[in-house]
């Protein structure tokens, strides 16, 4: 029986009208239906301001990332990160609570810890490539 390799962490979009996406399209596409409305309904001056904020706008909408994700995702998780409500959880450890020490009573003497020594490379980087490719 034969072995292949299956590809992982596949990303990819279809190229439906030149080198953009369908998204990509449609962004780029309402920016530019939104300042052909602006070039016969505003005067010279307001439309090209308009138009270069609005396909400013479309352009970063349509090709943007950040880690990873596209701008329009990363809108919407601040969007309903912004407007859901919050709970602020606050777990005690258990053992003791903190004891005040005072100043008659601290030690004279720190006696200092042995940091451990790394003796071997580590084998997570070696460990993560080969979960990557197989």
């Amino acid at each position: 029986m034969n072995q292949f390799t299956v590809p992982q962490f596949i990303e990819h979009e279809a190229k439906i009208v030149g080198p953009l996406t369908f998204k990509q399209f449609v962004y780029v596409g309402i920016a530019g239906a939104i300042c052909f409305i602006f070039y016969f309904t505003a005067p010279f001056f307001v439309f090209i301001l308009a138009s270069i904020v609005i396909m400013l706008g479309g352009f970063a909408l349509a090709f943007v990332k950040s880690g990873g994700r596209s701008l329009p995702i990363v809108l919407k998780n601040f969007v309903f990160f912004s407007l859901t409500p919050k709970i602020y959880l606050w777990k005690k450890k258990g053992g003791l609570p903190p004891r005040i020490i005072k100043t008659e009573e601290m030690p004279k003497e720190i006696v200092a810890t042995p940091v451990p020594k790394i003796i071997g490379k580590s084998r997570l980087k070696n460990l993560s490539t080969e979960i990557d490719t197989k």
